[in-house]
């Protein structure tokens, strides 16, 4: 495994970060593809094994029980002070009225109920899931920043907002002397490409780290076109996310197939050799449902593309409509 800085801080992550969405119990979520805790155990270790410290859940992940089993595995297969844990708040929690969002009240009480079942004292990684439209950005980055101060976050991130949002609340920390975002969790992978127009130069002049979600766009870069999943086949969210766009998006999945037979390796080590080939990436986020999917995944860290595969990878991309901000 290799480490990484997480942006402009002192923090080392590993350059593959685990991703719990997977992991859950499914008739609390809408996803029936999740795993329930004895089958996401075995994917926590291995992930371990493999030298993965870096682990992203969220509240909002399986009512919860994402973090549950996350917090149950890593208390018993490794040393806290080994591990990078990172959570997210934005998503409705409960019923009625602040329920959801980034006000002071939801934050204030969501970091303290993701604690309680991560069971930990602190999270390195704190992270707005979405943008709040509804909440001053004033209030949220304040309250965030005394999370920070009282100890429950060594750091604060954001994911899936526009670049003129980002960089808002950024200037709002900084005019009032509050904790910075030091990562940008957003969608990236070769087959939507959209953050490298504003979001991506962004986090570069500014030294925030970049955490791409969803870099093998749900396994579509890594499998034959027409084969299926169970996921493939019961997620909605990928079929907004691609559906619109699959003949063009062909293309590029059949050069990552074309660069991947001449390298004699897995499809995977292509798609994520060029992400971690871009700046300012840190650390691509994997969801794993199988040990092997993650044992192919750390072979793509000895995976160097010359500039002309990255132009071949890159040339049929055409404009996608923005997907995750909104």
């Amino acid at each position: 495994m290799k480490y990484v800085k997480l942006g402009n801080t002192g923090l080392d992550v590993s350059r593959l970060c685990l991703g719990c969405m997977s992991f859950g119990v499914a008739e609390r979520w809408h996803h029936p593809w999740i795993l329930d805790e004895e089958r996401s155990r075995p994917i926590i270790k291995k992930a371990l094994e493999l030298g993965i410290n870096f682990f992203d859940t969220a509240n909002v992940y399986a009512d919860g029980t994402s973090e549950e089993i996350i917090g149950r595995a890593l208390k018993d297969y490794a040393s806290r002070d080994e591990i990078v844990l990172a959570t997210k708040v934005h998503g409705r929690m409960h019923q009625g009225p602040n329920g959801a969002g980034l006000s002071r009240k939801a934050i204030m009480s969501e970091i303290d109920k993701s604690l309680k079942r991560l069971g930990t004292d602190y999270v390195e990684l704190y992270q707005i899931h979405r943008w709040d439209y509804t909440t001053p950005i004033e209030e949220t980055m304040e309250a965030l920043h005394d999370v920070v101060k009282a100890g429950k976050a060594r750091y604060i991130g954001a994911s899936a907002m526009y670049a003129w949002q980002f960089l808002k609340a950024i200037h709002v920390a900084e005019k009032n002397g509050w904790t910075r975002f030091v990562s940008m969790q957003n969608h990236l992978n070769l087959i939507y490409r959209e953050e490298e127009r504003e979001m991506l130069p962004l986090c570069k002049v500014e030294k925030i780290g970049v955490i791409p979600y969803s870099p093998l766009a749900s396994g579509r870069l890594t499998r034959d076109w027409l084969e299926t999943t169970l996921r493939s086949e019961t997620d909605q969210m990928q079929k907004i996310k691609y559906e619109a766009t699959a003949n063009t998006d062909r293309l590029v999945a059949e050069r990552v197939a074309a660069i991947a037979e001449k390298h004699g390796v897995h499809r995977i080590h292509i798609a994520l050799a060029w992400l971690l080939q871009k700046e300012p990436v840190s650390a691509p986020i994997i969801g794993a449902t199988k040990v092997s999917q993650l044992e192919e995944a750390v072979g793509a860290l000895s995976i160097t593309l010359t500039p002309e595969e990255i132009a071949s990878l890159e040339e049929p991309y055409v404009p996608h409509h923005v997907v995750g901000a909104v």
